[in-house]
């Protein structure tokens, strides 16, 4: 089973971004437990900017609406439950890229 995969990273080596201040999302395939880098997807972050929160989260629900999992540093309630909604499923860690995608990968809940 294929997957892609969103993660908030400021230096493309390690999980350490908040999902509202992230600019760009990193996108990864996750393929019969490999994952290879896909593309990076630039946003408008949703905590602050010139757009209203709610406009600035709706485009990036759009931006990240074919992810099945987003990989964030931190997450506030609403955006959880925005994502939730969305069958997109916010995981929250601090550890390097290749190790986070390792965990998500071994968890029974992606391996179906």
């Amino acid at each position: 089973m294929s997957f892609k995969v969103a993660i908030a990273s400021s230096d493309g080596e390690n999980v350490n971004q908040h999902f509202g201040k992230a600019d760009h999302f990193l996108i990864f395939e996750i393929d019969d437990g490999n994952y290879k880098f896909l593309e990076s997807r630039s946003i408008v972050p949703s905590c602050g900017g010139e757009e209203t929160i709610d406009h600035t989260r709706e485009q990036t629900m759009k931006l990240i609406s074919d992810v099945k999992a987003v990989l964030v540093s931190n997450i506030g309630p609403q955006p959880i439950e925005t994502l939730i909604a969305n069958n997109i499923v916010p995981y929250m860690t601090s550890m390097n890229i290749d190790d986070a995608l390792k965990e998500l990968i071994s968890l029974k809940k992606f391996k179906d």
